[in-house]
């Protein structure tokens, strides 16, 4: 669970990303969700974006996509949202306590 300096450190990190997931009119799919998961484990800390013809609501897939890749929601803003989950070998952000 993610305190508030973590997450506010977290989303000052993901300010400068671009999203690398987009998440379409076909919803949230197995395929979607394995992208996901291999890019959080690149990079930790993953921006995604809700296209406007897409028919689920962003904090729910969000919420989705955080439960089947074990990760954690840092933001949900408009129609972009932020996971992030540490990786145990090599961590990228270190989280200040």
């Amino acid at each position: 669970m993610l305190r508030g300096k973590q997450r506010s450190y977290l989303k000052g990190q993901a300010n400068k990303l671009n999203p690398i997931i987009h998440v379409g009119k076909g919803g949230l799919d197995q395929a979607l969700i394995d992208q996901m998961d291999e890019a959080l484990a690149a990079h930790e800390l993953v921006k995604g974006k809700v296209l406007k013809n897409s028919l689920e609501e962003v904090r729910d897939v969000a919420e989705k996509l955080a439960t089947s890749c074990e990760a954690e929601v840092v933001q949900v803003i408009g129609n972009v949202f932020i996971l992030y989950r540490r990786n145990k070998e090599k961590p990228i952000y270190i989280l200040p306590q």
